[in-house]
């Protein structure tokens, strides 16, 4: 049963059933070009996730069900509730990690989209006692602080994976109010208020892990400032049309093709 058969059973009749409809398009669309653009980009290869909170509900999010970013496509999306059940009788097999997605939706109201990845250069972070930090401008947008989620905290021995809702809830607890958390031994996940910025945030994570990685074989690196953060920031957030993610965006979308 398909995502459009489901939740999307409303009535056209009026003005606001309009704007819906072409809202939760436009949403799919980016899902499924945000999918694309994260296997081209070498963020996910067979495993990882993208997420958008529902248009018309902001207590589900929309995700493709359980299936390789790159081959993701339209009628592949679901929809959950925040404690991660789907929504409409949808009974195709969903990502396990789920409760990644539900329970950062539960904790903050300015998420719009959230992705998971294990993007490789990331790992060495997640283990080793150095953190990581922005390094070049074009990740300021990942912010001051990148905490690592350790599962082994609260939890003890498990296979790492977020699959409760419990272990979801003491994720987002570690990401607090930050962008973005590197998962012990496992990947990391970022937060944006548009699926544009997630996948921004996502692919210059990546980005940044392997420019540290090499600038800290040379030596002491010289990250970004706080105040420097703050202003590359607010700049990506007042991009118009075209500028920042949307730039961004375009290019990668290119790739993909």
């Amino acid at each position: 049963m398909s995502l459009h058969h489901t939740m999307w059973a409303r009535s056209a009749g009026t003005e606001q059933d309009a704007n819906f409809m072409t809202q939760i398009s436009d949403i799919i669309d980016d899902l499924v070009v945000a999918s694309h653009i994260l296997a081209s980009e070498g963020v996910c290869d067979a495993f990882g996730h993208v997420s958008a909170r529902h248009p018309d509900n902001p207590n589900h999010f929309v995700m493709a069900r359980a299936r390789a970013p790159e081959l993701v496509e339209h009628d592949d999306m679901m929809v959950f509730t925040h404690d991660g059940a789907p929504v409409g009788g949808d009974d195709r097999k969903p990502f396990l990690e789920r409760f990644i997605h539900g329970s950062l939706y539960a904790a903050r109201p300015d998420v719009q989209s959230v992705v998971h990845s294990h993007s490789r250069s990331v790992i060495p972070f997640s283990v080793t006692p150095g953190s990581m930090r922005p390094i070049v401008h074009s990740c300021g947008v990942l912010g001051k602080d990148i905490p690592v989620w350790d599962a082994q905290d609260s939890f003890g021995d498990t296979n790492l994976l977020i699959s409760s809702q419990e272990m979801g809830h003491d994720f987002a607890g570690v990401v607090a109010e930050g962008r973005c958390a590197l998962m012990r031994g496992h990947g990391s996940t970022v937060i944006g208020s548009s699926i544009r910025e997630a996948v921004y945030s996502a692919v210059y994570l990546e980005v940044n892990a392997q420019l540290q990685i090499t600038a800290q074989s040379l030596g002491p690196v010289k990250f970004l400032t706080d105040g420097e953060i703050d202003l590359i920031q607010s700049r990506l957030a007042d991009g118009k049309p075209g500028e920042g993610y949307d730039r961004a965006w375009e290019y990668w979308a290119r790739r993909t093709d």
